[in-house]
């Protein structure tokens, strides 16, 4: 009896864990609206975008904020931060991430 009570405490973990890793690792969403950087478009941006121009010229039409770096990886330390419905230029920018 107490085995079958071991195999049944189990398999009720196992199913809620089954439940509930789908919802957490859900897909991140992208931003909402338009991310123009020195003239380039990007509509519902997600992700890392580069330029190889400077200064980085930043026009943050989206819901989120865009964080600014110095490497065109978007690694390493943050220089910037953009907010929503707010421009701004970056002499040292090399790239820009959006979520």
């Amino acid at each position: 009896m107490r085995r079958l009570a071991t195999v049944l405490t189990t398999l009720t973990a196992a199913a809620a864990l089954a439940v509930a890793i789908p919802q957490s690792a859900s897909p991140a969403f992208a931003a909402t609206g338009e991310l123009i950087l020195n003239g380039t478009v990007h509509v519902d941006p997600s992700g890392c975008y580069r330029s190889d121009r400077r200064p980085l010229f930043v026009d943050n039409r989206t819901d989120s904020y865009v964080f600014v770096y110095e490497r065109a990886d978007c690694a390493g330390r943050t220089i910037g931060i953009v907010r929503p419905d707010q421009r701004s230029s970056w002499p040292l920018g090399r790239a820009v991430a959006a979520q």
